[in-house]
């Protein structure tokens, strides 16, 4: 390898301070660039390298299978490598600097089927058991509210309103939002306080544990998660999943798009929208099941 890739190396392990981990990363990254640019037979001549030898490379690369993540880190590596070049004043231009990063597509939110919920949230429990019905109704309320894990946390007592059936969360960017619910849910909150009191009286947070103290994040996860388990539910089962069946809930049932987007706390419409894939997913998968000829081969 080069000399100058080597001094490049121990620039980013002793100056920058990256990891080991990114070090050998950008090594073998660069090693490759190398390799390929001079077929091993010579030294690299990194002032005499253009945009489109990086795009030829990266071209031979998505051939041989490579991911756009993966593309995307080795362009990443080039470029930070001739911005070394640049501060040295070995070149004066980075010909990675217009050559674009793969894009990588992007993963489509989790779900969890609307029947499956159903059964969990149906199944009898033990309606005098303080943890039980605070358990209940943790998934009952990520999943007919669609707030985040953080946001039920941090949910204050004071800010859920059974008559009015509503509560406000305190999100992101320091933004409260009112969030409607129902009935079911209003008559599981009573239950739950009635509970709570004879437990710990006196909370400011409204979710809490036996001896009145908050809960924490690996709690609500692992709640969750065991809720979810029980259900048959065998993906991915977090609070988050929770939040993304709402919004698909939401959307399949006709919901507005601008009114989902003001329930989730999004900032753009835009991060809203994904939700709309999801259900066009299940549309075609529903179609696909159904129809008597969707699955028909043509002659």
């Amino acid at each position: 390898m080069s000399n100058i890739i080597d001094k490049y190396l121990q620039y980013t392990k002793l100056e920058l301070n990256l990891s080991p981990h990114t070090v050998t990363a950008y090594g073998n990254d660069l090693r490759q660039w190398e390799q390929y640019l001079t077929a091993g037979k010579q030294e690299l001549d990194v002032a005499s390298v253009t945009a489109s030898d990086i795009r030829a490379w990266l071209l031979h690369l998505s051939g041989d299978g490579d991911s756009a993540r993966t593309l995307r880190r080795k362009v990443q590596a080039v470029r930070s490598f001739y911005k070394w070049l640049m501060r040295n004043g070995t070149v004066t231009v980075n010909p990675a600097a217009s050559v674009e990063l793969a894009r990588i597509p992007k993963r489509l939110p989790q779900m969890v089927r609307e029947d499956s919920v159903n059964t969990l949230l149906d199944s009898e429990i033990d309606e005098d058991d303080f943890e039980q019905v605070r358990n209940r109704l943790i998934v009952m309320m990520l999943y007919e509210t669609g707030m985040r894990r953080a946001e039920l946390l941090g949910l204050l007592d004071k800010n859920v309103d059974t008559v009015k059936g509503e509560l406000k969360v305190h999100g992101k960017r320091d933004k409260d939002r009112i969030i409607p619910f129902g009935t079911e849910l209003a008559l599981w909150i009573d239950k739950y306080r009635t509970l709570r009191e004879e437990q710990a009286r006196g909370c400011d947070l409204f979710f809490v544990r036996p001896d009145g103290k908050p809960l924490y994040a690996m709690l609500v996860y692992r709640v969750v998660r065991e809720a979810l388990g029980q259900a048959g539910v065998t993906s991915k089962r977090s609070p988050h999943v929770l939040r993304h069946s709402f919004a698909t809930a939401m959307l399949n049932d006709g919901a507005a798009l601008n009114s989902v987007k003001e329930l989730l706390g999004h900032e753009s419409l835009a991060t809203t929208q994904i939700y709309t894939h999801v259900t066009f997913s299940e549309l075609k998968n529903n179609y696909k099941l159904a129809h008597p000829r969707a699955l028909k081969k043509g002659g």
